[in-house]
């Protein structure tokens, strides 16, 4: 098909008498996929099975098949025939126009719709890992970021625009959110999570998806289960936990997201865990998934996952038995093109080795998601709703003469701008202030003036690119286009600054690189901060992809110092004796040195996405009160890892160890510019039974000069338990804004089932004893605490437990 080919409104399926079951819309789902399935050779079922890795023309043409190293060369003219399952990435594999991206996909849809007897379209994916990862499109914070908001509402408004954005141009399902628990931060893709606490985790993570399902888009949670517990923080190493850590730690985010978010996907996890492979794992994507949990929708594999079981993994001998061990284990389609499921699975259904009826099982999970999306109705139409009014006979696609002209899809619009902007504020988190925050004196009284000097320095003042991570569409893809032009507004930090100041004078220096071992420009950057009123030191990350970044995926750390030589340049500006206001947009979190206590200010940032400058800009002036906690700990010491504050006795400080993996700044950490007063706790009873709940009571005050955001945070301390327990964890949160002088009195509902543990024999239970409820505005920082006891017999709990703490909040006196 070429270009000259117009893309018709709907695709008609000849039949000889009246409309087949499956394409009756007025029939539930899964009558239709059993329809379909029976009327289906061996051969069309497979083809639903597996996606296509493709880019989109960027004159609107059809979607081109992308060649990666590690997939051979796909010849759609002899697959199309037998139908597609998915198409892999055509926005995101190199940029285009969006408008030119949709009609090359609509046009690609018609003819695999048209290609095959059924009529069926593939369904289209795209990560959307920090925004919908196209040319164009707004780039929003990083997950890391969306846990330092501790905001879920939030997070789901930002999630339900980034869904309409890729449904507007015809995708039907994202790769995202990661729910992985951070467990090292040494590992590359900690940019990628929302925290290390699975609670947070699970919370936002929720949110996410209940947004992105909203729109209309497939969620996908991932990576199920255990990628982030790999050794030593390395991608993709093996994981050495146990059962129990597994249990308690990192599956209760997915459990969450699959009882209450609506999610219609997951996706396997790469690597395996005590010798199993999880995309070889029925006791996990089946057993657990699905019979315990009631998941229904579609299991996909991480991009050529079903083949590492034979090339990484060495479970299988050839590709037909990964695909059969795949399927047996609850995968369903092969990401991101075929490989194991094409020809491979093919002869060994044929040959007896893999039964058909793991095939039937996969290809009706399939089809009854198609069916969900429209993808099988009489009436589908290929133009998706950002080309209505277009011109589908265009022969040359968009341009200036014709029905969809380039520039007439937006991605980036006014509105998501605003929302990005929102969510860098909440996320921008002040780690330490001795005063000298916030800058400007329209909010800060004591203040007379801005600073008349400001010494901007270090590796991320001028860098457009400091604000992404690594799966943000212009460090992802873009950079392997130098010559096209980024795509969306990306302001550096001296120019957010200046907009900032305008009274400033700002003068920069790069005084070293992020990751390199020159240091030959620190004299002049020390010369530039002693003349300075203040120096704002703008270190932290690059993103990239497999060691072509500090941070991203395959990008891991040695250590939790800083890359290169910016440890030694922020000791340099500290001895100049100007004040340094340490700024770092970064994608983990690391250790500062003493600079966490001798400078004026630390402000800790994760990839804020398009409008983080002016986020960290507007918070160091002032005009937005810092409102963000910190989603993993700060370590005080670089080699002090694995550790969170989610550890047992054993993993704190003591004197049997010469290691001290106490944080300079602990997890839910965050400052403002106001205080606040926590008084008057009341506890209803300080009895409950193990099926019971407490009931409790408090005051919070602003009593400071301004308002801010105080985030409650519940933390469970259970001093006696029958297996070893975390010191405490994070059970609830609530976000509270308070003006100067405002108090509210907090309730909250805490039921007996989040004291549930896993027990010896591997059952989740709830032990009589005594504990105690923390309030805290961080884990490091308890504010009240109320010491009760659950009573009565031990009491098992499943998937069906309560999960949340309830809070409400009435006015004071």
């Amino acid at each position: 098909m070429t270009d000259n080919v117009a893309v018709e409104d709907t695709v008609a399926v000849e039949t000889d008498s009246a409309a087949p079951l499956w394409s009756d819309p007025s029939l539930d789902a899964g009558t239709r996929a059993d329809a379909l399935i029976a009327a289906m050779t061996l051969q069309e079922k497979i083809a639903q099975l597996f996606g296509v890795w493709v880019g989109a023309s960027d004159e609107g043409g059809e979607v081109a098949p992308h060649q990666h190293d590690m997939e051979e060369a796909v010849d759609l003219e002899e697959l199309l025939p037998y139908g597609l399952g998915q198409l892999t990435r055509p926005f995101g594999t190199a940029p285009v126009d969006p408008a030119a991206g949709a009609l090359s996909l609509a046009r690609t849809q018609r003819r695999i719709a048209g290609a095959n007897r059924f009529g069926i379209p593939a369904l289209a994916h795209e990560e959307c890992l920090a925004g919908f990862a196209t040319w164009g499109a707004t780039a929003y914070p990083v997950p890391l970021s969306w846990g330092a908001t501790f905001n879920p509402g939030l997070i789901r408004e930002m999630a339900a625009a980034i869904g309409r954005d890729m449904r507007s141009v015809g995708v039907h399902q994202g790769l995202a959110p990661v729910l992985d628990v951070v467990r090292d931060a040494r590992w590359g893709r900690v940019e990628e999570t929302i925290g290390e606490d699975p609670y947070l985790v699970g919370t936002v993570a929720t949110a996410y998806v209940q947004g992105l399902e909203s729109a209309g888009i497939v969620a996908t949670l991932k990576h199920f289960a255990g990628y982030s517990a790999s050794r030593a923080g390395r991608n993709l190493a093996p994981v050495g936990m146990g059962a129990r850590e597994r249990a308690d730690i990192i599956l209760p985010p997915f459990e969450m997201a699959v009882r209450q978010s609506g999610v219609r996907s997951v996706m396997h996890a790469y690597t395996d865990t005590d010798g199993i492979p999880s995309a070889a794992d029925e006791r996990l994507l089946t057993g657990l998934l699905r019979d315990t949990w009631g998941f229904t929708g579609t299991v996909v594999a991480d991009y050529f996952g079903i083949a590492f079981l034979k090339t990484l993994h060495g479970v299988a001998g050839t590709f037909g038995e990964a695909a059969g061990a795949a399927l047996a284990a609850g995968v369903d389609v092969e990401l991101p093109t075929v490989k194991t499921f094409g020809e491979p699975l093919l002869d060994a259904v044929a040959e007896g080795r893999v039964p058909e009826a793991l095939v039937d099982r996969a290809v009706r999970r399939v089809l009854v998601q198609k069916a969900e999306l429209g993808l099988l109705d009489p009436d589908w139409s290929a133009l998706p709703p950002a080309l209505d009014g277009a011109d589908p006979d265009s022969a040359t696609g968009p341009g200036p003469d014709a029905g969809t002209p380039r520039g007439s899809v937006r991605l980036d619009s006014d509105d998501n701008r605003a929302l990005a902007r929102r969510v860098a504020e909440q996320a921008v988190v002040l780690l330490h202030n001795d005063g000298t925050l916030p800058l400007s004196p329209d909010h800060a009284p004591e203040r007379t003036a801005p600073p008349a000097r400001i010494a901007l320095i270090g590796p991320n003042a001028e860098d457009p690119t400091a604000v992404l991570g690594c799966y943000a569409f212009p460090v992802h893809v873009g950079v392997q286009h130098p010559g096209v032009p980024v795509g969306i507004e990306l302001p550096t930090l001296r120019e957010a600054l200046a907009a900032e100041f305008p009274d400033s004078e700002i003068v920069v220096a790069r005084g070293a690189s992020v990751d390199g071992t020159d240091t030959t420009g620190f004299a002049a950057a020390a010369e530039l901060a002693r003349g300075a009123d203040i120096v704002i030191a703008a270190l932290g990350d690059r993103a990239g992809l497999f060691g072509r970044g500090t941070s991203g995926e395959g990008c891991d750390a040695e250590s939790l110092a800083l890359p290169g030589v910016q440890q030694q340049l922020l000791d340099t500006l500290l001895d100049t004796g100007t004040p340094v206001v340490v700024t770092l947009l970064a994608g983990r979190p690391y250790a500062l040195g003493r600079a966490a206590t001798a400078s004026a200010a630390v402000v800790q940032s994760f990839f804020p996405g398009e409008e983080g400058t002016r986020a960290i800009a507007s918070v160091l002036g002032g005009r937005t009160a810092p409102a963000g906690r910190l989603p993993v700990s700060v370590p005080r010491h670089p080699g002090a890892q694995p550790s969170t504050y989610l550890a047992a006795r054993l993993g704190h400080s003591s004197e049997v160890s010469s290691i001290d993996p106490t944080p300079a700044f602990g997890f839910g950490h965050g400052l403002t510019y106001t205080t606040f007063a926590w008084t008057d706790l009341a506890v209803e009873s300080d009895e409950a039974t193990t099926d019971g709940a407490f009931g409790l009571a408090f005051t919070v005050r602003n009593t400071g000069p301004r308002e801010g955001t105080e985030l409650v945070q519940l933390y469970l301390h259970d001093p006696v338990a029958s297996v070893v327990q975390p010191v405490q964890r994070l059970i609830g949160y609530a976000r509270l804004e308070l003006a100067p002088g405002q108090a509210v009195r907090v309730r909250s509902t805490v039921p007996a089932d989040l004291a549930a543990f896993t027990g010896r024999d591997g059952l989740r239970i709830v032990e009589p004893g005594k504990l105690e409820l923390r309030f805290g505005a961080s884990s490091t920082d308890t504010r009240l605490t109320a010491r009760v006891t659950l009573t009565g017999p031990v009491r098992e709990v499943d998937h069906l437990r309560a999960l949340h703490a309830t809070f409400s909040t009435e006015p004071a006196a």
